[in-house]
């Protein structure tokens, strides 16, 4: 389960229906942020959060994982990446507070560390907690991976398992070179620095290449999203390539090849 603050991208279309804010008469809301700065012109002026603010949003993103546990999730992931309320409180480019969360990276990070502390407060050790940040905001003067190298070790010693390296979301103007595999220097540069986990992202979808990845140590995962949307059964289809026997999602077992739902591991034959 992932959990996530919108921050100044809230209120804003559905991205297949346009870009830019909903307004308040339209079902919209004033969203937040550490300064009020918009993420761009069409977006609305964010409300700078006060520190009681803060807290309630820190307190929120407790429930809502205390909540992903009793409803039966074993891993959970804080996203604070693409722009969203954390990663505009961690970038220069989006904080210009000068109280103790603004200004020095300590300062910028500390919304951070207080959302890992408040999860893990009621989030299991026993079960695993990952960050996904963006690792650069691919912008002169913006957060960048030697500050995600520090603020990863730091975020690592409260509790959190794996760093999931993605990138970019600050700005629009962002020039980001997207290519293959174009995020995977990111997670390994983390893990080789900090010891943690760390998740590859972006571009891959060959088998091969993820195969790549973890067996040369650039990262201990590799985290699909577009291919599954392409190809939803696309597990089972590399498994049954490589002639790898994996177990089915229990749902899946009345569509076993042998038609045994009782079956467990079967090879997969999409």
């Amino acid at each position: 389960m992932q959990i996530a603050h919108a921050g100044r991208k809230g209120s804003t279309r559905r991205p297949w229906e346009g870009t830019g804010m909903v307004a308040e008469r339209e079902g919209g809301w004033k969203p937040v942020a550490p300064s009020a700065l918009p993420f761009d012109k069409n977006y609305a002026i964010p409300s700078a959060l006060e520190e009681s603010g803060i807290r309630a949003v820190v307190n929120a993103f407790a429930e809502a994982a205390r909540r992903a546990l009793q409803a039966g999730f074993q891993v959970l992931e804080i996203h604070a990446a693409h722009g969203y309320l954390i990663h505009e409180f961690l970038s220069p480019l989006a904080n210009k507070r000068t109280d103790s969360y603004g200004g020095s990276l300590e300062n910028r990070a500390r919304f951070l560390r207080e959302v890992v502390s408040a999860i893990r407060r009621v989030w299991p050790a026993t079960l695993p907690l990952f960050v996904r940040i963006s690792a650069t905001d691919w912008i002169e003067g913006g957060w960048n991976i030697h500050e995600s190298v520090k603020v990863a070790a730091e975020i690592g010693r409260l509790g959190v398992d794996l760093i999931d390296c993605s990138s970019g979301g600050i700005d629009p103007s962002a020039k980001i070179p997207i290519g293959p595999g174009y995020q995977v220097p990111f997670s390994q540069q983390i893990r080789d620095k900090t010891g943690l986990l760390t998740g590859a992202v972006g571009f891959i979808r060959l088998p091969e290449q993820a195969n790549e990845i973890v067996r040369d140590h650039k990262a201990d995962v590799v985290v699909f999203a577009r291919e599954f949307l392409r190809r939803p059964y696309w597990p089972l289809e590399v498994a049954r390539d490589l002639g790898i026997r994996v177990p089915w999602p229990a749902q899946y077992l009345r569509a076993a090849p042998d038609g045994t739902p009782a079956r467990q591991t079967v090879l997969a034959s999409c």
